[in-house]
């Protein structure tokens, strides 16, 4: 193989050569990074690379465990950022292995000269988002098939594989688990090796997402793929929490309108998908079990504008976004709502003070989650979308 040589580009004698020199450095050296998936790096000049793990210790290797290296690092599950995950479970090594047929095929395939080679990892995750989900999965599917639903990106002069976002592969391996727990090993193998280490994936968190849309939204015609897809933060950021569950799961961009003043605005039917989601999480992170999950938060709102609409001029509206929304403690939050009170009529007035109650009892976290919520519901119903279309087409 020439140097800079790509591995899909090689010939089948090529191809051959390499694995018999892979061969006869497994026979005959000992195991390091250089034919050994995660050994240590070679301490020879000829890579000019280094390894933490270099040891004094010796520790016996057989021939076998560098070729098993070479079978496990295939059944990591490649995700977006960079990183692989890989899950010690019968269930998902048979599902990934599964895989590896069709990609072989379309690799063979001579109509596909073009099919980038070498990401064997990042297939297994889109493989797994398909297959797993039982309202996208067809028995009869073809190489156009998942190129429309983005599992190849074709271009002029190369077929490659696109990387799954990691909230998407949770979301379809919580239908595999819906109501367990896996320890994954997350990793990155590459030019300088990353290891994140063991971390457990909650997957019944995913099951949670999907048990609250249904009941905040039912059948509301929203894009299942973009909606999954607004989840979950950056897979460093969401490891850095020592687990993968409901926290993780943030939408990435929430925490923009969580941290800062930041306008919410509803101006297009992207900002409506957003809504679901953000609404989804902040209700999940809220509510403890399914009787909580409710639209109170809506019916404040719907409250909050009725008493804005009561009277003419700016003080009212400046009232709500400069002190009750803008609101970084419950204290002035509470204040904002004693000022509202003397304006109420008997129905809102009730529904104030028992809000007055709530917000004494939540802590200061759930307190963020439900001033967030509050104002996505009162810029919801501003902009009319209120009436949102429905269909019989369950997103789940």
């Amino acid at each position: 193989m020439k140097t800079g040589q790509k591995p899909e580009t090689l010939t089948y004698t090529e191809r051959k050569e390499k694995l018999e020199n892979l061969f006869e450095k497994v026979e005959n050296n000992e195991p390091d990074a250089s034919f050994a998936i995660g050994f240590p790096a070679s301490e020879s000049k000829e890579y000019a690379s280094t390894s933490g793990l270099v040891s004094d210790l010796i520790i016996p290797t057989t021939v076998d465990d560098v070729y098993l290296s070479w079978i496990g690092s295939g059944l990591g599950i490649g995700v977006a950022g960079g990183f692989t995950i890989l899950f010690d479970d019968p269930a998902i090594t048979l599902q990934t292995f599964e895989g590896w047929k069709v990609y072989r095929k379309y690799l063979k395939d001579d109509g596909l000269d073009k099919l980038r080679g070498n990401q064997i990892n990042t297939w297994n995750g889109q493989w797994l988002k398909y297959s797993l989900d039982e309202d996208l999965f067809r028995e009869d599917f073809d190489f156009a098939e998942l190129t429309n639903n983005k599992i190849f990106e074709v271009g002029s002069t190369l077929v490659e594989v696109n990387t799954v976002n990691w909230s998407e592969l949770f979301f379809s391996l919580s239908q595999l688990y819906p109501k367990g727990e896996l320890t994954g090993y997350v990793y990155g193998l590459g030019q300088t090796n990353k290891t994140i280490g063991f971390i457990p994936f909650y997957f019944k968190s995913g099951t949670r997402i999907i048990e609250v849309y249904k009941q905040l939204f039912g059948s509301a015609n929203t894009d299942k793929k973009k909606f999954e897809a607004l989840f979950g933060m950056h897979i460093k950021r969401a490891c850095e929490l020592g687990s993968i569950g409901l926290q993780a799961l943030r939408p990435e961009k929430l925490k923009d309108f969580m941290s800062s003043d930041k306008t919410i605005s509803f101006k297009k039917e992207e900002d409506t998908i957003n809504y679901f989601a953000y609404k989804t999480w902040l209700v999940a992170m809220l509510s403890k079990n399914k009787e909580e999950i409710t639209d109170y938060t809506l019916e404040i709102a719907e409250t909050i504008q009725r008493y804005r609409n009561g009277s003419k001029g700016m003080e009212r509206p400046t009232l709500i976004n400069k002190e009750l929304f803008a609101s970084k403690t419950k204290k002035g939050f509470i204040d904002a709502l004693t000022v509202m009170v003397k304006d109420l009529d008997t129905n809102d007035l009730e529904r104030i003070k028992k809000l007055k109650d709530e917000i004494h009892l939540m802590t200061n976290e759930e307190f963020g989650y439900f001033c967030t919520l509050l104002k996505f519901d009162y810029a919801f119903l501003e902009k009319n979308l209120k009436n949102i279309n429905y269909n019989n087409n369950d997103l789940y």
